[in-house]
């Protein structure tokens, strides 16, 4: 008798063991559930605040975008515009002053040609 009680004491203290090992692991998997829980309301409030942001940034984005594009477009407009003119203006020129232009463009030429065979050059 006394072999029999002594043998179901260590049962029962088994049993209890096991009961508080899987109600530690229980309350664990609750613990790590929730977390999990919060961390993705969490993530999906940042999402949802970001959304509007980043949405914000790229019409911003587009808007500098077409700003420039604009502007590279009235540049070249203004750039033409010029380039014509002077265009006009130095055809009037040769028309007026043939000899000049002639002795100029004589003078740019050598200046030109002396210039690329200096750099040209071995030193």
């Amino acid at each position: 008798m006394f072999t029999s009680k002594s043998s179901a004491q260590p049962n029962v203290h088994a049993d209890h063991a096991a009961l508080s090992v899987d109600q530690a692991i229980k309350a664990t998997q609750r613990a790590a559930n929730e977390a999990l829980d919060s961390l993705a309301v969490t993530v999906q409030d940042y999402r949802h605040q970001a959304t509007p942001l980043l949405r914000r940034a790229n019409d911003r984005a587009i808007a500098l975008a077409r700003r420039g594009v604009d502007a590279v477009r009235g540049g070249s407009r203004q750039l033409r515009s010029a380039a014509i003119r002077t265009s006009d203006h130095t055809l009037d020129y040769v028309k007026d002053e043939p000899v000049k232009a002639m002795l100029i463009a004589a003078a740019a030429g050598a200046a030109l040609v002396a210039l690329v065979g200096f750099v040209t050059r071995e030193r």
